[in-house]
């Protein structure tokens, strides 16, 4: 099954990674590019990784640019994707729709206008094919079968949903009292030239950002964590930059629920069966602990949990790569089951290393 794919905001590090995979992914075909204000640009400027595309010249990113194609995906700046996608509507379009921005991801307009402050542009199907979904109808890849709109996930918010679903939803969790803390790559915060961003202030340097409830992915995370059988959610949620490219490591604690107690077994017992069958998220072994340099360039999560009895938590240790499983391999990884194809197709499941 042959699909053509154009991209918009194809300059960024989500676009730039979304090209990557579908350069080796054996049905797709790619069609238009487009960016803002690199248009004009070829996109070898941006991605010289990318020498099959190097001389694709960007076009500006209209509907009618992205018109003509089986797929669109809208790699485009927070509150941006809602217009694009409406005008491509209008223009009687009805492509398959990615957006790896957050325009579509969160079902309470309420919770967008508080954290983003501008009108909610929709509510699309949630592109986490492992998401627990409510009522025993299994996983959100079901969902996903035969849709023609996708928001992807935040990446911090799945790699901490992938990490605690499995105790909330055997009720083994106290979701009132989380704490999350992810050592986070640069590449999370965009290529925009920001002084704070650049090597010389970021190298030998871990910088947090948006604490103390602030971060917009907070209300995902709890949409996530509600789908797998949470009544209520409190996290605290403390993402810190950390100096290297790429990759994220989400520590996230919870106390057990009342009247629960287990041992270190019979919770491995939990987490290894929620993901026995998964073929991209995977609890380590006793003792083995992720680390970001095993998930490098693979749409993998590896994940760990242990009971840390004196302080009465749960510990759960994930690490993704945040371009990967986190974005684009997340999208095409949703793709793949929209169009009815094998879910793995043309998505790498080992890292790169050293």
């Amino acid at each position: 099954m042959t699909f053509t794919v154009a991209v918009a905001g194809a300059s960024g590090y989500a676009g730039g990674e979304i090209l990557r995979l579908l350069l080796d992914h054996p049905e797709a075909r790619i069609g238009t590019l487009t960016a803002h204000s690199n248009a004009g640009t070829p996109l070898g400027e941006h991605h010289p990784h990318l020498r099959d595309l190097a001389d694709r010249v960007l076009e500006p990113t209209t509907a009618q640019a992205l018109a003509g194609h089986d797929v669109v995906v809208l790699a485009l700046p927070h509150g941006a994707s809602g217009q694009v996608a409406a005008e491509l509507e209008a223009l009687g379009e009805d492509p398959v729709v990615l957006d790896l921005g957050a325009d579509h991801r969160l079902v309470e307009a309420a919770d967008w206008e508080a954290y983003y402050g501008s009108p909610h542009a929709g509510t699309w199907t949630y592109g986490l094919p492992e998401l627990v979904v409510p009522d025993a109808v299994g996983r959100q890849r079901e969902q996903l079968a035969g849709a023609r709109r996708i928001a992807v996930p935040g990446c911090n918010v799945t790699a901490v949903t992938l990490g605690l679903q499995p105790g909330v939803a055997a009720g083994l969790l106290d979701t009132t009292d989380l704490v999350a803390v992810l050592a986070v790559g640069y590449s999370g915060a965009g290529k925009a030239l920001k002084g704070h961003l650049l090597a010389s202030e970021g190298l030998g340097a871990a910088v947090p950002y948006a604490v103390g409830g602030s971060h917009r992915h907070i209300p995902e995370l709890a949409q996530n964590l509600r789908s797998a059988g949470a009544s209520d959610v409190r996290t605290s949620f403390t993402p810190v930059l950390v100096p290297m490219a790429r990759g994220i490591l989400a520590t996230a604690t919870a106390r057990l629920a009342p009247d629960v107690t287990i041992d270190d077994d019979a919770l491995r017992e939990v987490w290894r069966a929620a993901y026995a069958d998964e073929p991209f998220v995977h609890l380590l072994p006793a003792g083995q602990w992720p680390t970001t340099a095993s998930v490098t360039g693979a749409n993998t999560a590896l994940v760990q949990v242990a009971y840390d009895a004196r302080a009465g938590r749960v510990v759960t240790v994930t690490a993704i790569d945040n371009l990967v499983k986190g974005t684009a391999g997340g999208a095409v990884q949703s793709l793949n089951l929209a169009l009815g194809l094998p879910e793995t197709l043309g998505l790498p499941r080992n890292g790169v290393a050293p």
